[in-house]
């Protein structure tokens, strides 16, 4: 996946920055990219859920699905922040917002859990981004200007402590 979401980002600022695509265009594309790969998978095999792919032909539809998810994001992220002039906090808000609403509607309304579940994916890219942004971008451009390198050793070490948390609490919870 981190494969995948550099490939993914990099596509979406080559377009950007050497090609000179603007942001809106790329977001439409990959928003249509996006979701022409999700109906021709339903059509093809009659579920988008993760927990049924066991199929090579399941493996590439996942992956390409991803690649359009990461290119959106990075593009609907930094369209937000940059072309529109929102800011990285700002986006980081709105998209965190619409994580919220999906999961308000999944709980309360009774979304569809695999609806539920892409719509969240999908908004957490921006999500990542718009932070990361927020935090690594120099202070005239909108952000904190904190070291990168520092930034992704805090990011790894919170992963890892949060992987070796769960294992942990899920071993308990088995043990019970």
């Amino acid at each position: 996946v981190v494969l995948i979401s550099i490939v993914g980002t990099l596509i979406t600022d080559d377009l950007v920055d050497n090609i000179g695509v603007p942001l809106h265009i790329t977001t439409i594309i990959f928003g249509l990219a996006l979701f022409v790969t999700f109906i021709v998978w339903y059509a093809s095999e009659k579920t988008l859920s993760i927990h049924s792919i066991y199929t090579t032909k399941r493996e590439l539809f996942y992956w390409a699905a991803i690649l359009f998810t990461f290119a959106l994001g990075t593009a609907s992220g930094d369209l937000l922040a940059e072309g529109l002039g929102w800011g990285y906090a700002i986006s980081g808000l709105i998209f965190a917002a619409l994580i919220g609403v999906v999961t308000i509607a999944y709980y309360l309304f009774k979304l569809n859990a695999i609806l539920s579940f892409w719509i969240a994916y999908i908004l957490t890219r921006p999500l990542g981004a718009s932070c990361g942004d927020l935090l690594t971008q120099p202070a005239e451009n909108g952000g904190f200007g904190l070291d990168t390198s520092v930034i992704s050793i805090i990011f790894l070490l919170t992963i890892i402590a949060l992987v070796v948390y769960l294992t942990i609490r899920q071993k308990k919870a088995i043990a019970k």
